[in-house]
């Protein structure tokens, strides 16, 4: 429990003892620098409940407490603001208790239910961009936190591994690849097949241009060039089954998967269990049938299934056209009760797609509430902005998209450029500097994107990621760094158990209640769906910590008692940042 926590229901009762009034919450906010106390009561929204003067109540509450609550050691009122002195020796007895807690601010039981974490989702027709690395990021970060607020958790992807755009890329590989191959190109798989989808593209151009030139009109021309309709016949070859074309389709999409594995490794991403829509697209037409049989869906004249949804402020959607084939709708409500049946114990899912499909999940949610799935009332649509770079930055070999890997060694290249001006790395070989600048780099990049909340869109600009100062995945790995080397100077036992009764420094005190703001920082971030939380928690508890370090003498304390309580408790923060950063899929330097 954490210090507001006991307080509520110490208040609560309070004012149940004083005026027989039940309070249905407690507001409270930090105590202000220019008062004395540790917690502020805000008494004003009381006076819904309890007549009379506020300053009144706050006395009385605050008498309530002093003489009720060990922990609570004296009490002022400023106008209807209750401040609150806590003892010391609670915040010295709570230090005590997570001393030797490994995983501080985590709940390592785990629930009976299940949640599954959908992100990356990618096409397979070409690498990986900027926009998937705040989605991997997100949906990964996402699945962490839940598992530490104590949920059981499958992080997946749906693979968008079939359909025209593969054809594309398929197609081009045979007119003009001559056998190109990872191997023989020295190309990453995913970027090879890249280089032929841009292929189909100009080739296609070229052959509009070509008819358009002939006299044929544009609008015709795009859907009659004969590049495309070979790959349209490829993609009906596909769904055929035919052994040449699937064949080639297997050995295309592995080139692409295997790229893909660099780039989440790189990326420090991982997946549970993998769908691939080759094997989800044609799921949901039963469901659909089910559904019209049950009067949930309707069809119309044409042949085609639809579900109307204006009682509930949306429009008519369509599920099935009139020949009968599926839409992506039809394939995701499929493919959620898929899962479903493939991890019986799932409660809940969240989909990490980006802002343009708000409007689709919202329908999806919908029908499957409809169809009466219990499981339909714990979906979330975990919606992004896009991210944008300054103009000029890092353009992609096609001139549009930023590619993934080329942003992770762009970071790279950054962090050792910044690094080696700041000069710091004397005594470490090469490949200490590099693997030290490709954990700023990503470090660099994961915070600066998660440090923001998921729907607001991101001017993502390197250079300011890797600043050594400010609100910075870099400035909170080097406080990091710092306690590590506090740590190593230490010259006694550091699983030294305290027994201590002492005058805590103001700055300690400080400490320790961001210190104990953590678990429920977790919970808050796992409610919300927001590593935005854990990444500005931390920010706040490494200023917090800094401003110890400035003002407090660690290893030069003469006392010995209050030198190891420092140490300890600087150790301490250190875990936690470990600790949040863990959450966030950042890795934190032992020295910088």
């Amino acid at each position: 429990m954490s210090l507001q926590n006991d307080l509520t229901q110490n208040v609560i009762e309070a004012v149940k003892q004083l005026y027989q009034v039940e309070l249905p919450t407690v507001e409270f906010q930090p105590t202000r620098k220019d008062f004395e106390g540790d917690i502020t009561v805000v008494v004003f929204p009381m006076l819904r409940y309890v007549k009379g003067n506020p300053v009144q109540i706050g006395t009385k509450i605050g008498e309530y407490l002093v003489e009720q609550v060990d922990e609570v050691s004296k009490c002022n009122v400023v106008q209807g603001f209750l401040n609150i002195v806590i003892e010391e020796s609670y915040y010295l007895n709570f230090f005590n208790t997570i001393l030797g807690e490994v995983d501080f601010g985590y709940v390592t039981s785990r629930s009976d239910d299940a949640v599954m974490v959908e992100y990356s989702s990618p096409n397979t027709n070409k690498p990986l961009h900027l926009g998937h690395i705040r989605n991997n990021l997100l949906g990964y970060s996402v699945a962490e936190i839940l598992k530490a607020s104590g949920k059981k958790v499958y992080k997946t992807q749906i693979i968008n591994d079939r359909g025209i755009h593969i054809c594309k890329s398929m197609l081009a590989w045979q007119k003009f690849g001559e056998g190109e191959t990872p191997e023989s190109s020295g190309l990453k798989g995913d970027h090879l097949v890249g280089k032929y989808y841009v292929a189909f593209d100009k080739a296609y151009k070229e052959e509009i241009t070509g008819l358009v030139n002939k006299g044929i009109s544009k609008e015709r021309a795009e859907k009659e060039a004969p590049i495309l309709l070979e790959a349209q016949e490829m993609l009906r070859k596909w769904e055929a089954g035919d052994d040449e074309v699937v064949h080639l389709w297997k050995k295309m999409n592995g080139w692409v998967y295997d790229g893909f594995d660099i780039t989440y490794k790189n990326l420090g991403v991982d997946f549970d269990t993998l769908y691939y829509e080759s094997d989800t697209y044609l799921l949901g037409r039963d469901v659909v049938k089910d559904g019209l049989e049950r009067g949930i869906f309707f069809r119309k004249e044409d042949g085609s299934v639809w579900i109307d949804l204006t009682d509930e402020g949306l429009d008519e959607k369509i599920v099935l056209r009139s020949d009968g084939t599926a839409v992506y709708m039809t394939q995701d409500i499929g493919t959620a009760i898929q899962r479903v049946t493939d991890f019986p114990d799932i409660n809940g899912m969240v989909y990490t797609v980006g802002n343009e499909q708000d409007y689709h999940f919202k329908v999806l949610f919908l029908i499957l509430k409809k169809l009466g799935y219990a499981w339909a009332e714990q979906l979330y649509h975990l919606s992004y902005g896009m991210v944008d770079l300054p103009s000029g930055k890092m353009k992609s070999r096609e001139g549009t998209v930023v590619d993934a890997d080329d942003l992770i060694k762009n970071m790279e290249d950054t962090a050792a450029s910044i690094s080696q001006e700041l000069g710091k790395l004397d005594g470490y070989t090469e490949e200490e500097k590099k693997q030290l600048y490709r954990t700023i780099g990503l470090g660099a990049l994961k915070y600066y994107i998660l440090k923001v909340d998921p729907k607001k869109r991101i001017l993502f600009n390197p250079e300011e990621s890797v600043d050594f100062q400010g609100n910075t995945g870099p400035f909170i790995q080097y406080t990091y760094a710092r306690i590590q080397s506090i740590l190593r100077k230490a010259d006694f036992d550091l699983s030294t158990a305290l027994d201590i009764t002492m005058d805590l420094h103001e700055k300690e005190k400080e400490l320790l209640k961001q210190l104990q703001l953590f678990p429920e920082t977790v919970q808050l971030a796992a409610e919300n769906y927001s590593p935005a939380l854990i990444a500005n928690y931390t920010y706040e508890l490494v200023k917090e910590f800094n401003s110890f370090y400035q003002q407090v003498s660690i290893l030069g304390e003469t006392d010995e008692q209050k030198k190891t309580f420092r140490v300890l408790l600087s150790k301490k923060v250190g875990e936690v940042i470990q600790s949040a950063f863990r959450l966030l899929g950042i890795d934190v330097p032992e020295r910088m």
